[in-house]
Parts: structure tokens; C-alpha cells; sequence
């Protein structure tokens, strides 16, 4: 059996931000959040969102970022909005696998401006979102689709209904 190489992670002091830890306990349906993982990540089989520990983000702007991300993916499990980039099956670099970033992305930027931190995890999100356009530059329905799409799922995860809410 061989062992693996320990893992060095420098950890900050971290105080919640009220709104958006708010924003997170309030979500309807909201999948499990389980922390002290390496990286974060949604996993549709088991409806968890798997996170480092919020002390090993460089701010808790930047692990709020994260947990939107983590969120919006979850929006699209089947027994919240059915979102096919999230419910069939794609590999990594795959346009559909790109479009999903690109929600969860989106989404976040949405849910980080609704909170008042979007100032300090703009350059990061763009940078991310850059990257997933590369691969779908050549649908030019792409941008408003994935649009659209991070709306809702951030309108879900606020519990927002926008036929009933004005």
C-alpha cells in the first residue's frame, strides 16, 4: 500500500459573512456540505458538495465564491431544476461539461453580487470564464442559454420565484 504525500495548507482566520451564510441555510432542498476535502467539488450521486475547510480559502469572500459555484451545480440535480449540462452524462472538456461551468460560474457571480462581495471575486471569475469560452466559442446561443440558466439557478438557490416574486 503506498502512502501519500502529506499536503502543506496554510490557513487563514475565517469569519463568516452573515449574508451569505444566510443565503446558504436558507436554500430550499439544499444538497449536504461537507468540508475538510482538498478540493471542492458537486457530486450528483450523492447530493454533496465536498469543500476544503473555509479556514484554508485565502478570504471568506473567496470560499463564498466557491460554495456558489458547488450550489449552482446542485440546482441542476434532478430533483431541483433537471438541468441536462448537470443530469447527462459528459466527460471533462466535453462543450456540454463546459456549458455547465459556465452556469455554475455565472451563477455564482450572480449569488456574489446579490451578497455585496463581487468586487473581490471578480478578476478569478473572469479568468475561469474565460477559459470555458474558449471551448464554446462557436455557438453563438451559448452565452445567453448559460445566461439564462445561472439566473434560475440562482433565483432557486434564493428561494426567488419569478412568476410570484416581483
Amino acid at each position: 500500500m503506498s502512502q501519500l504525500p502529506e499536503i502543506t495548507v496554510l490557513a487563514h482566520r475565517f469569519t463568516p459573512i452573515e449574508r451569505c451564510a444566510h443565503l446558504v441555510d436558507t436554500m430550499p432542498q439544499r444538497p449536504t456540505i461537507l468540508h475538510g476535502y482538498q478540493r471542492a467539488c458537486y457530486t450528483p450521486a450523492t447530493d454533496t458538495l465536498h469543500l476544503p475547510s473555509p479556514a484554508c480559502f485565502q478570504s471568506p469572500e473567496a470560499y463564498y465564491a466557491t460554495v456558489w459555484h458547488e450550489l449552482v451545480h446542485s440546482t441542476g440535480h434532478r430533483s431541483r431544476l433537471n438541468r441536462r449540462t448537470l443530469t447527462d452524462r459528459c466527460r471533462f472538456g466535453d462543450p456540454t461539461y463546459a456549458k455547465e461551468e459556465l452556469v455554475a460560474e455565472m451563477g455564482a457571480s450572480y449569488l456574489c453580487g446579490v451578497c455585496g462581495i463581487a468586487h473581490a471575486t471578480l478578476d478569478t471569475s473572469a479568468a475561469y470564464l474565460q477559459s470555458w469560452m474558449q471551448v464554446l466559442r462557436h455557438d453563438v446561443t451559448l452565452l445567453v442559454q448559460a445566461a439564462a440558466q445561472a439566473q434560475r439557478a440562482a433565483d432557486y438557490i434564493q428561494n426567488l420565484h419569478p412568476a410570484t416574486d416581483a
